[in-house]
């Protein structure tokens, strides 16, 4: 029989944090996977987080959990201006790594990290293109169900980057930081949509407001001003010919969080939709279509939220570690959704279409 693969997580946190919401649970629904290690900055919320999540060690120096033995998965998921130092420690240590989305604070940085885990098993929290209804909206799209892709439409929606915020969140409104609705929740969506679509966006159009431009913090019972944006509509073409639009929405109600993808073509439609207050790739989705189409494959972990979509990386991880194949969603893929990230922001800047 095989053995578990043993992952230790930088960033476990028992306080709401995205690995509490999402990797734990997932790495403890797979019979293939155990937590061996969990780091935090602080003695107290690490042994807090070992104990509530059932890790064997714990430890307060990311480093030292790079460096164990015991540990064949490193998971990053802490503040994406710590991804690197971390990445390419575990990187180093000869570990697979698994990093959230965005993988580097902007392009220069991620194609250091993509060209340092050029041999080695990758992945990047790009999570949503796993979804068993997105890939099963990509097949149709690929064997021609819905004819040839005309249009694409999405609204996507997040609670971050509205009127308020708390502390721990304070670092979406400094672009230093890697971390805003463009990098994140717009990187999310448009690498959906190149999934779905089978093709790569060839240029933008865009229009990035900042529509609070002052964030009341509501813990401190203060207020900062916000450097980045909180709102895009990004206009382009998909491919030499598949015209889209998308509307990236911040400070959305959790209630009232939506995701809804439409593609058109000559012979029907498809639409994917969702939402949850963490973004599209926080929990499922669901295909609907004009055309006639084979239920989508069940999920590796049942349910639907947040840990959904992550499960299906590290069920790919585990394939991949067991058969020597690369089909998780790597590092070369977090350069792609950087570079179309990019492209985004320079067309709001500046006005103009941008080539990508």
């Amino acid at each position: 029989m095989h053995r578990a693969f043993r992952v230790g997580i930088i960033g476990a946190d028992t306080n709401a944090s995205w690995a509490q919401l999402s990797h734990v649970p997932a790495i403890k629904g797979s019979a293939d996977l155990e937590l061996a290690a969990v780091a935090t900055r602080r003695e107290e919320s690490a042994k807090a987080a070992a104990a509530a999540f059932g890790a064997e060690r714990w430890y307060t120096d990311p480093l030292a959990l790079i460096a164990d033995e015991r540990v064949d998965i490193v998971t990053v998921a802490v503040r994406v201006a710590a991804h690197r130092t971390l990445v390419e420690a575990a990187l180093k240590a000869g570990k697979a790594v698994y990093c959230e989305a965005p993988l580097g604070i902007d392009m220069t940085e991620t194609q250091l990290l993509r060209a340092a885990g050029a041999e080695a098993l990758t992945a990047v929290g790009l999570q949503g293109r796993l979804n068993p209804a997105a890939r099963r909206a990509a097949r149709m799209i690929a064997e021609g169900a819905i004819g040839r892709p005309l249009t694409a439409r999405i609204v996507s929606t997040t609670s971050a980057a509205g009127a308020s915020t708390v502390s721990p969140y304070l670092h979406y409104e400094d672009p230093a930081s890697g971390a805003n609705i463009l990098t994140i929740t717009a990187g999310h969506t448009l690498d959906l949509m190149e999934f779905v679509l089978g093709e790569r966006i060839s240029e933008v159009e865009a229009r990035t407001p900042t529509l609070f431009p002052t964030v009341q913090v509501i813990d401190t019972r203060s207020s900062v001003l916000r450097e980045t944006p909180d709102h895009a509509d990004v206009l382009g073409l998909v491919g030499a010919g598949v015209v889209f639009n998308t509307s990236i929405v911040g400070g959305v109600a959790p209630d009232e969080a939506e995701f809804d993808f439409m593609v058109r073509g000559t012979l029907g439609w498809l639409r994917l939709r969702g939402g949850t207050l963490y973004g599209v790739q926080g929990g499922d989705l669901t295909l609907t279509a004009s055309v006639d189409f084979e239920k989508p494959d069940a999920a590796v972990l049942p349910g639907s939220g947040p840990a959904l979509n992550v499960a299906e990386v590290y069920a790919r991880i585990v394939d991949d570690l067991r058969s020597g194949t690369r089909t998780s969603p790597g590092f070369a893929l977090a350069e792609r959704s950087a570079a179309v990230v990019a492209a985004v922001a320079r067309a709001g800047r500046t006005g103009a279409r941008q080539k990508v």
